[in-house]
């Protein structure tokens, strides 16, 4: 049983329509909601189930009206003193959640018998969560305010979650014997102890710089005297130390204050560890348990790490990990094992006075902690089936095998095995399905040495038709295949996407006569020696590198516009850069990577041609996904980029969802954001903040949405489907894709 005083995920207006009240429930996944009059009195509750029973019951209920029409309005309540034991017993298999209110009906807490993860700030701590880092200052300011808040700057610079101090009433905490009286150790602590401690006001101050700077404040109370002052406070949480587990006095008092309880174990045997998680619950406190060895520094060959598992099971509840050993290393594995929460000690000089600088970071290395945490936890993945990722897919393309035929075999010819061989690239049927083709009729003409593809295994085939759109149309294409997707369909135009080795090409070679059609070019991304186009490029040679490739293709794009009758000045779509290889930009550098951009702009000859900058993904799959994309990912920065250099936009729709995703943020409003300057459009699906190039209507991105939002927003902007690997099998992919977007578009 756990009692939470931060209901703030458990309620909703009771004036707020039902379908908001359905969104807090999906949110928060407490199975209800609790609704409130503006001055916090509860006015009812909504579960799941009584939703899905009314339902039923009214099967066209309005989803509009307040909730507290549907609302349970006298729901099973508990008053605000109410002991664990007596909550305990209000909650059954039936009864999951219990409101306690005070004397005037007003909503103070929930107690639920849910089990899992804790809130603290505006974090949750779960298995589903990204890890919580704890940057353990403690007593390392060494007694200077000044220090405090340094320390503090250096864990939000660091990406930590929450900084965490100790506070101590040395007179109620210490036996009144004289210093003279106790061991050396004991004597040289309470030295330190008693130099080095902030007064209240300055602890306060470094709480509220915390705060100041995004990071939850946390402290350990070493005695009730100390609990007490950090209430005056009121922090979202509390840090119990090892040497306190045992100590059940403290512990129920922290956990009678409704807030989180993060405890320690170190120097404690399993029984009292159960016996602490005993305390903790009948207390009905959300609480966690770090792993911990309190030797300092910790020897690698006591830390135990896979003890973290058992200790979770142990304690029904988020676990972590609180290292004292030398360097991070051991707490980025610790992540690895279970470890939602990551403590390690801070400190500006190993140096200084004090047992703890020995096993501290520095900020740097909290920082590079942060990191590896981040980049492990992508990796550890979802453990759902295993499936290609985008870039594997990229190169099973290029470095797999295929079935390819071994003669000519016109459309109804019966397959057998001699018709069939394997070879490289991996663009069609891999060869584990070659038996599955014998004995097939050929649903199409196959030349010798074409691939085969997983439609040839189907009895139908998709083609080209005649297509009807509101906007103009145009399909991808390469000098190489123009004349055979022009013999397929008609398009409004064509988009050459060309590669570093077109433009040593004669573009007027590319067109045997002049064409009733339009064009539009997308520029070359890679270049010889491993260059990667990126006008935002701090690399002066690297930047200069990649204005003049770029002007080679301004060139070629003009020169091809000769030959296509219907343009004036071609599209080029470029993706303009600002790339980084170890971790994205802060905010606060971007605007100066977008004004390298803008320099380089102005240093071209844009005459002739329309230049639009492509939206961007999170991940670019140059280098096989590696980099990180800070420029034309976010919508704000996008438009007014497109605003004051007066550049168009290509948005490109996979690119952007996945961009959202890694954001969090909804893709709906980056269209609206964005919308008023785009100029040409990449339609094509998402999933996740990788998976680029999906087939339209198999990802993420509501179709039916965005074509209403572009309808408004960009009606003439023309679109080509820029699914991967579309041209495959005689450009099924875009004839598939053009199938799906011919009923928005």
């Amino acid at each position: 049983m756990i009692v939470t005083r931060d209901t703030r995920p458990w309620v909703c207006s009771a004036d707020a329509p039902v379908v908001d009240a359905l969104a807090q429930i999906s949110a928060h996944r407490h199975g209800g909601v609790f609704c409130v009059e503006a001055d916090g009195r509860l006015a009812g509750v909504l579960t799941d189930g009584d939703f899905r029973r009314r339902v039923v019951a009214e099967p066209g209920l309005d989803l509009d009206q307040p909730v507290r029409g549907i609302a349970n309005l006298a729901p099973l309540t508990a008053p605000a003193g109410a002991t664990p034991a007596e909550l305990a017993s209000l909650l059954d298999d039936h009864i999951r959640f219990v409101p306690l209110v005070d004397d005037r009906g007003h909503l103070v807490a929930v107690a639920t018998g849910r089990r899992g993860g804790l809130r603290l700030g505006e974090h949750t701590i779960a298995d589903d969560q990204p890890t919580f880092v704890i940057a353990e200052i403690g007593i390392n300011h060494n007694g200077r305010a000044d220090l405090a808040l340094e320390l503090v700057d250096h864990a939000a610079a660091a990406g930590a979650q929450a900084a965490k101090f100790q506070l101590r009433h040395l007179g109620s905490l210490y036996r009144d014997r004289g210093r003279d009286a106790e061991d050396l150790g004991a004597q040289y602590t309470l030295d330190l102890l008693d130099r080095f401690q902030l007064g209240h006001d300055d602890l306060f101050r470094a709480f509220d710089r915390c705060i100041e700077r995004g990071l939850v404040p946390l402290c350990t109370p070493w005695d009730l005297d100390s609990l007490e002052a950090l209430e005056r406070y009121g922090l979202p949480g509390y840090k119990v130390a090892s040497a306190d587990l045992t100590n059940h006095d403290l512990l129920a008092a922290a956990a009678d204050t409704g807030r989180p309880v993060i405890a320690s174990t170190g120097m404690a045997t399993e029984p009292e560890i159960v016996e602490a998680v005993d305390v903790l619950q009948r207390h009905g406190a959300a609480y966690a348990l770090l792993h911990c060895n309190s030797t300092y520094p910790a020897p690698y060959r006591d830390l135990n790490l896979r003890y973290l598992p058992h200790l979770a099971r142990i304690g029904g509840c988020p676990v972590g990990y609180s290292g004292h050993e030398r360097g991070w290393h051991v707490a980025v594995a610790a992540v690895a094992l279970g470890a939602r929460i990551v403590e390690k000690h801070l400190t500006v000089d190993r140096h200084l006075e004090g047992n703890d600088h020995k096993v501290s970071l520095l900020p740097s290395e909290l920082a590079q902690l942060v990191t590896e945490v981040r980049q492990l936890e992508e990796a550890l993945g979802t453990g759902t089936a295993r499936t290609l990722s985008q870039g594997e897919a990229m190169n099973r393309a290029t470095l797999a095998k295929s079935v390819v035929a071994t003669r000519p075999l016109p459309a109804g010819t019966e397959i057998v095995a001699s018709d069939l061989a394997v070879k490289s690239p991996g663009r069609g049927l891999q060869p584990n399905r070659r038996q599955e083709l014998v004995g097939r009729t050929t649903v199409r003409d196959v030349a010798a040495g074409d691939f085969f593809y997983p439609s040839d295994l189907e009895d139908g085939h998709v083609g080209p038709r005649a297509y009807r759109f509101r906007r103009p149309w145009g399909l991808p294409v390469r000098y190489h295949d123009l004349a055979a997707i022009l013999a397929k369909a008609e398009p409004d135009f064509v988009e050459f996407h060309l590669s570093y080795r077109d433009l040593e090409l004669d573009p007027r070679a590319a067109v045997a006569e002049p064409l009733d059609l339009a064009c539009a070019v997308h520029s070359p991304d890679l270049f010889p020696g491993d260059h990667i186009l990126d006008l935002a490029a701090d690399d002066d040679t690297w930047w200069r590198r990649s204005i003049d490739e770029l002007a080679r293709t301004l060139d070629t794009a003009r020169a091809l516009a000769e030959s296509f009758r219907r343009t004036d000045e071609p599209i080029v779509v470029v993706s303009l850069g600002g790339f980084t290889a170890d971790a994205p930009l802060a905010e606060s550098e971007r605007p100066a990577r977008y004004a390298r951009v803008a320099d380089a702009l102005d240093r071209l000859d844009r005459s002739g041609i329309e230049l639009v900058a492509q939206t961007l993904p999170p991940f670019p799959w140059y280098l096989g996904g590696q980099l990180h994309c800070n420029l034309f990912v976010d919508p704000v920065d996008t438009a007014a980029f497109a605003r004051d250099a007066g550049v168009g936009l290509c948005l490109d729709v996979s690119h952007s969802k996945l961009a959202c995703n890694r954001r969090g943020t909804s893709f709906s409003d980056f269209v609206e954001e964005v919308g008023a300057h785009v100029r040409h459009l990449h339609l094509v699906d998402a999933h996740g903040t990788a998976g680029e190039g999906v087939q339209i209507g198999e990802g993420e991105v509501d179709w039916p949405v965005l074509a209403r939002q572009l309808d408004r927003l960009a009606p003439t902007a023309g679109f080509i489907p820029e699914v991967w690997q579309g041209h495959k099998n005689d450009g099924e992919g875009f004839w598939i894709a053009l199938d799906r977007l011919e009923q928005w578009f």
